[in-house]
């Protein structure tokens, strides 16, 4: 089956707990990153999210082939929404299964942080005050809505 990690469409985290879930698996972890209404003391209205389609792609899929190949066991997928979202809107989803609990948090967050680090995704925030551009390297734990 074909994975497409980037959408322009709503995401839907049971099409990925769906395509992942094994009768051998006793964990599923989802993670849901939405659009906020605030960002380092300033309003958020709107993001706009913009990525380097092909490059994109393909950092996402290697790192979460390399998730499942460092963790035995473990399953992962992701989608990442592009475009103009909302606040509440979804803007990334990961599922994460396995046999155990641990490992499908262990995993879900891996591919979170490297996410952030290495997937060219950039994201313009609007707000009152006007429009700002985030980059995708070297976010920090408190900036934008995938944290």
């Amino acid at each position: 089956m074909e994975r497409h990690h980037l959408t322009d469409a709503p995401i839907s985290v049971s099409t990925l707990r769906e395509r992942l879930l094994r009768r051998s698996d006793g964990a599923i972890v989802t993670f849901e990153g939405t659009v906020r209404d605030h960002h380092q003391g300033h309003s958020v209205e709107s993001i706009y999210y913009e990525a380097y389609r092909p490059l994109a792609g393909k950092e996402i899929l290697r790192i979460l082939t390399g998730i499942e190949h460092e963790m035995p066991g473990v399953a992962v997928d992701m989608v990442h929404r592009l475009g103009l979202l909302q606040v509440g809107d979804v803007s990334i989803a990961i599922v994460a299964v396995a046999p155990h609990r641990a490992e499908a948090f262990e995993a879900c967050r891996a591919v979170i942080d490297r996410v952030k680090k290495t997937v060219p995704i950039w994201k313009q925030e609007r707000s009152p005050q006007g429009e700002q551009w985030q980059g995708w390297q070297g976010e920090d734990e408190t900036s934008g809505a995938r944290d």
